[in-house]
């Protein structure tokens, strides 16, 4: 006895309504292009700009400076440039009685930077990184002066300084007439007053840089130290200051070129003159000087430059060293 299973037959596909387009399936597609030509565009000029602009104003000028430190020239058209060679040094190291004082000057500003406002800006950090209260407004009033430009901070300070109506001869009784104290136009004083006024600004910058460095250490070093017994001052000392060596290396860098690059604020407070010269007033000076010697001022800035450099080139070789090892 057979049975016969009905078998069913495959049914057609329904007709789209008359009228409208056959539906498509999408094919999937490969790899689509996630850029089009206008965003191409869009961020080649974005990158493209400030690369040009990069080049021309930094490396340019900085190969036409030394470019120019061999030679002599005025200022007034290309072709009253000569070629002097090593005149430019040798006059700067023998015939300068500017140059040398300039350099001390510097020496002096790094030395007041790094032995007053370094350790106060730490002291500063580790007071703030204890978490007490209204710290977020501590750290904002002692920032604020980095957040100020130098030009600014100089003409808050000439009113510090001024010796008839200035804050500081108020307090001290040196505003009357045979009494007054110049702290600007006296030679004895004007370099120091004016280190006062960029230790203020630096102490903020300081504590900023300490301040990230000790929220990167580990909370389980102070646990340990403090179940050994040390005191606070001895955990700084043996547990703490160690793990921030590479917050101090930063620290020493930012402080030498910062006293490299001074110019600003003694410039706003009396262009560099009286006992106060800097390199970089002396390049400035040279340059758009009313007797312009720009060959002679690119010599100057050359040196600046080697300087920095012997600073700079040993802190990024050990930097990248420590990326290769990590």
């Amino acid at each position: 006895m057979t049975t016969d299973t009905p078998t069913k037959s495959p049914e057609a596909a329904p007709e789209p309504p008359a009228g409208t387009a056959p539906v498509r399936k999408r094919i999937p597609q490969g790899h689509k292009r996630l850029l089009t030509r206008r965003d191409r565009l869009t961020l080649g000029f974005m990158a493209g700009l400030p690369t040009i602009l990069h080049v021309a104003l930094v490396w340019v000028t900085a190969l036409a400076s030394i470019l120019l430190a061999f030679t002599s020239w005025n200022g007034i058209g290309f072709d009253s440039i000569q070629w002097v060679g090593l005149e430019n040094f040798k006059e700067l190291f023998t015939n300068n009685p500017q140059f040398w004082p300039a350099v001390e000057h510097n020496v002096i500003w790094f030395v007041v930077l790094i032995a007053i406002p370094t350790p106060l800006g730490l002291f500063l950090a580790v007071q703030l990184d204890k978490k007490i209260r209204f710290s977020r407004v501590y750290q904002t009033a002692f920032f604020l002066p980095v957040v100020l430009s130098m030009a600014v901070i100089g003409f808050v300070w000439q009113l510090v300084y001024n010796p008839d109506t200035g804050l500081i001869n108020s307090v001290i009784g040196a505003n009357k007439p045979g009494h007054y104290i110049d702290w600007i136009g006296d030679p004895d004083l004007n370099l120091w007053a004016i280190l006062i006024a960029a230790s203020w600004r630096h102490t903020g910058y300081m504590m900023i840089l300490y301040l990230a460095g000790l929220k990167g250490v580990d909370p389980s070093l102070r646990e340990a130290s403090a179940l050994d017994g040390a005191s606070e001052w001895q955990t700084f000392k043996n547990v703490i200051f160690p793990v921030l060596r590479p917050t101090n290396t930063v620290v020493l860098v930012v402080t030498i070129i910062e006293a490299l690059r001074a110019f600003d604020l003694v410039f706003v407070f009396n262009k560099g003159a009286e006992g106060t010269e800097l390199l970089s007033i002396l390049v400035t000076n040279n340059i758009i000087g009313e007797s312009s010697r720009i060959g002679y001022g690119s010599a100057i800035a050359v040196v600046l430059l080697l300087i920095s450099l012997i600073v700079i080139i040993p802190y990024l070789v050990s930097t990248f060293r420590k990326e290769r090892r990590a």
